[in-house]
């Protein structure tokens, strides 16, 4: 599969026009005050299926042959995918399996199986996932649409950027959570095209940071299951089609620590009333934290789901004192909103 670009972004907002939300982009002041930046949160969280990833899902499965479409999909995911393939593919008449680990959080299981897919569980310390998706396309005559190495995927991931710069113009930098690399990598073409001074940054929890090994090794690193509560970002490897797009056109990889994201999700739900999960809050924590200076910048910050369990979630950010400083506080929703 060749490396997309930017035709291939332009192809993949075509297919979601009227179908994708454009999520709306929030400001703070208070973050703003606290950080020395003007930040322009991207509201992932609000797409369907609860995450940014329905945008890579619709787009790979709109782009099938027909016959390929009405045969099926499978894919492997913890969660956000599973939601977006099975709610994608029931919007085009797909059938959909899906393989989840069994200790997924049980909001994106369940959410999983209401749209209509059927799910597969493994132990995600002892199976490999990629070995059975493989199996199963290959028994059932699906087509495997992983979860982020796969052109469509990216570009279509890589929309939720397209909208921000569409939205507040040009930014010095980009913040963008880091699992497989879906999400770095479309938004990084997305910068080339629209913004091409704007540094983008991959984020990964500390205890995840086969990206930043990566980069440093000239190739893809594959490590163990990383023990995080970004469960969205417990991957192993970056894909190899995003670990190209990324080490030509990102400008590097930070880590976070599960502290500040639980500090990161306190305060977007204290401050700004949004629910986000762990994994989406990792840009939104290297901002907090100035993992990436910020300070006298214009900077994009995507908010990539809000997919958690509530009784997870308050348990969380209970335990947190928050990492932004208290102030005056307002949040403003930009002027696009939530277009249906």
């Amino acid at each position: 599969m060749q490396l997309p670009d930017s035709k291939d972004l332009k192809a993949a907002a075509a297919r979601l026009a009227g179908v994708a939300h454009r999520t709306p982009v929030l400001t703070s002041r208070t973050a703003d005050a606290a950080s020395g930046a003007q930040l322009f949160f991207k509201c992932e969280n609000l797409q369907r299926g609860g995450a940014f990833k329905f945008r890579g899902a619709y787009n790979a499965i709109a782009a099938l042959p027909a016959a390929s479409r009405a045969a099926g999909v499978v894919t492997y995911s913890s969660g956000n995918h599973a939601q977006a393939i099975a709610l994608s593919a029931s919007l085009l008449g797909a059938p959909a399996c899906i393989v989840m680990p069994a200790d997924a959080p049980a909001a994106k299981l369940a959410a999983t199986r209401g749209y209509g897919g059927e799910v597969v569980l493994y132990d995600r310390f002892r199976d490999d996932r990629e070995a059975i998706g493989r199996q199963l396309a290959h028994e059932r005559g699906l087509t495997l649409i992983p979860p982020y190495d796969h052109a469509d995927v990216i570009a279509g991931a890589g929309t939720a950027a397209l909208e921000l710069f569409e939205e507040v113009g040009e930014l010095d930098l980009l913040l963008v959570c880091l699992g497989g690399g879906g999400l770095t990598a479309g938004s990084a073409l997305a910068a080339a095209a629209i913004s091409p001074r704007c540094a983008v940054w991959g984020v990964e929890p500390a205890a995840g940071n086969d990206g930043q090994q990566s980069l440093a090794a000239g190739r893809v690193i594959k490590i163990e299951v990383p023990q995080t509560i970004a469960d969205g970002a417990q991957t192993q490897r970056l894909g190899d089609l995003n670990f190209e797009v990324i080490r030509h056109r990102a400008a590097g990889i930070v880590t976070v620590s599960d502290d500040a994201l639980i500090s990161a999700m306190r305060f977007i739900a204290e401050r700004m009333k949004m629910v986000v999960e762990p994994t989406g809050a990792l840009a939104a924590a290297a901002a907090f934290t100035a993992a990436v200076p910020v300070a006298g910048r214009r900077v994009g910050v995507i908010v990539s789901g809000g997919n958690v369990d509530l009784t997870r979630f308050a348990r969380l950010v209970s335990e947190s004192s928050g990492a932004v400083s208290a102030g005056s506080d307002v949040c403003d929703v930009s002027s696009a909103g939530l277009t249906r």
